[in-house]
């Protein structure tokens, strides 16, 4: 056929070393990857014993673990302000408030030099600062710990077969916390490590399990801790319960990806109405500066501009709440 190359012509001796060139580039991409990927999961997993290896003592250790998470040498909440101190303690995050007020300082340096810029006055932009700089860091923690929740509960099963496991083995209890946090990389490790230190040093595995799920904030670990309670106050195979509330977890995270894959196409949906107005703005801006440049200065369209802004907001609320679905 006219216009298709000849693959006869082809030098049959050059498709050899071309595979294998391509083979090879293939596999340092992938043995890169591997190692990329093998020490971020040996980091995650021993970084509860960084603090050990640090300290002369397990107590030290346990103090500055604590401490880092938010909380006090005791391992309650250390700021006045609970939610918020619940939320940095849910979310994993080193607590370090100095570094977070400069980054968000100068993070909202961008949208409020946007709106400068768009808008044409600072009273836009100083009120989006300030909006940026208090609120930023909140929604940036309630992110991150949304996302360790999320990590957290899909490691649970499996830590509590390594319980269950463990147990049938005839170790104690706290020997199979300990276990998993030896075994299971973050987050589900550096919790149940947490607990198995404070079993260690005294205080009851209902009470230490507890801490663990005020820290967690997960309905799954909130049964997990009820299991431990209930098998406490009236007995019974532990191993069995644990096994049930295994089988009870896997049950409900199978549910949520069956309603996430309902909801799927209201968040798509969602997600294209937001961006479509700002990707549009975005390339008449470019293509023809002087479409809004002009008349951006006018009252009549910072106002109009302003009222489109919360009225898409308030069509965000309403979308997040017909596909957020609560289980």
């Amino acid at each position: 056929m006219p216009g298709l190359p000849d693959l006869l012509k082809f030098d049959t001796v050059l498709i050899i070393p071309a595979v294998m060139t391509i083979g090879a580039v293939f596999m340092a991409i992938q043995s890169v990857l591997s190692l990329v990927t093998e020490a971020q999961t040996q980091r995650i997993v021993n970084r509860r014993l960084q603090f050990k290896d640090r300290y002369a003592t397990h107590n030290e250790a346990m103090i500055e673990l604590r401490k880092s998470r938010g909380l006090d040498k005791d391992g309650n909440l250390a700021m006045s302000l609970r939610w918020v101190n619940k939320m940095i303690v849910r979310s994993g995050l080193k607590f370090e408030p100095v570094k977070w007020a400069a980054m968000s300082a100068a993070g909202a340096v961008v949208p409020a030099g946007l709106c400068w810029y768009f808008a044409g006055g600072l009273w836009v932009a100083i009120p989006v600062y300030l909006a940026t700089l208090a609120f930023g860091p909140v929604l940036f923690i309630k992110h991150v710990a949304g996302q360790r929740a999320k990590r957290l509960a899909a490691q649970l099963p499996d830590a509590l077969q390594i319980v269950c496991r463990s147990l049938e083995a005839g170790h104690p209890v706290a020997t199979a916390v300990g276990l998993v946090a030896r075994e299971m990389p973050d987050p589900i490790g550096t919790e149940f490590g947490m607990t198995a230190d404070e079993v260690s040093y005294g205080m009851s595995l209902t009470n230490a399990v507890q801490r663990m799920a005020q820290r967690c904030g997960d309905p799954d670990v909130e049964l997990f801790a009820a299991t431990v309670r209930l098998q406490e106050k009236t007995g019974g195979n532990l191993t069995e319960l644990l096994k049930a509330n295994t089988n009870t977890i896997r049950e409900r995270q199978t549910m949520r990806l069956k309603v996430r894959a309902a909801s799927s196409e209201g968040r798509t949906s969602a997600m294209i109405l937001t961006s479509a107005p700002f990707l549009v703005m975005g390339a008449i801006h470019m293509m023809r500066p002087e479409f809004y440049g002009n008349v951006v200065h006018e009252p009549l369209i910072q106002y109009s501009f302003a009222g489109l802004l919360v009225w898409m907001f308030i069509g965000n609320l309403v979308m997040n709440k017909m596909i957020n679905f609560k289980m």
